[in-house]
């Protein structure tokens, strides 16, 4: 996930109601299963091409707290640098600790190489989750708007969970939003319906919530602008399962694609307009 995605939809030719009966001639015999697999197939695929970098910034609460960090995209890894806390600027001494911190960073390549094979591994296994959607769900179609076409989805009862990761889809409900004639996600959201057991290794509760939304930041260009989560449940031994991120993301300018980490660091330190 690039920071990307989660997303799809399913199953409808038997809603012939106004919003199914707005989409274009050519998708009239498109089922809504079939569009959320046009839909995951083509971001997957664009989303594979799109080696641009961006500069943007992320506002985010971690244990309260409001932060808001730069981040400036390499082929070498990401680079980010806490600026406010808050809505304030850091102190001397706060700005002192950032400069300490990514310094060490740029220094040590064993942290580096780390960094990166872990967000490959996270999108390899996003990548892998999101494949199985049109499988694990079934959709129909929700409201339409010009290009936008709303599809809620809920569990497909016969879909086998190859993976514990996978068994979250057993019990998953919501919708999503995609822009039809761009073939693109721009939004999905979604919440356990039941309890998700994995064995003797723990549980999700009910009710645990996501929301994603992604927008055209460029020509041809998509990003996510939005990421909430909220989950709880129990781990091995009664270990509390806490996944919490609220998350947005803005001011998206490309950058070179030749950048090294160094000189996103000169780039974070340069004053803002």
């Amino acid at each position: 996930m690039n920071g990307r995605f989660f997303g799809t939809l399913l199953a409808g030719v038997l809603l012939c109601g106004p919003a199914f009966a707005a989409l274009g001639q050519s998708d009239q015999n498109v089922s809504a299963n079939d569009l959320a697999r046009q839909v995951i197939n083509n971001e997957i695929k664009m989303q594979d091409q799109d080696h641009s970098h961006w500069m943007y910034q992320v506002v985010e609460v971690k244990n309260g707290v409001k932060q808001t960090s730069d981040t400036v995209e390499t082929s070498q890894g990401d680079l980010s640098r806490l600026i406010a806390k808050n809505g304030q600027p850091l102190s001397a001494q706060e700005q002192k600790a950032e400069d300490e911190r990514i310094e060490k960073y740029l220094n040590d390549p064993n942290a580096q190489r780390k960094k990166r094979e872990a967000s490959q591994a996270d999108t390899r296994q996003t990548e892998q989750l999101f494949k199985m959607l049109p499988d694990a769900l079934d959709f129909s179609y929700g409201e339409r708007s010009g290009d936008t076409v709303k599809l809620n989805f809920e569990p497909n009862p016969s879909f086998h969970p190859p993976s514990r990761e996978a068994k979250v889809f057993h019990d998953l409900e919501g919708q999503m939003v995609v822009n039809v004639k761009e073939k693109r996600l721009m939004e999905i959201e979604g919440h356990l319906k039941d309890e998700v057991h994995f064995g003797f290794l723990g549980h999700l509760n009910k009710g645990g919530t996501f929301h994603v939304r992604q927008e055209e930041v460029g020509p041809g260009h998509w990003q996510i602008t939005q990421l909430k989560v909220n989950m709880q449940g129990r781990a091995l031994f009664f270990k509390t399962i806490s996944v919490q991120q609220d998350e947005e993301r803005s001011h998206y300018r490309q950058v070179q694609d030749n950048l090294t980490l160094a000189q996103a660091k000169d780039m974070l330190e340069k004053p803002k307009d």
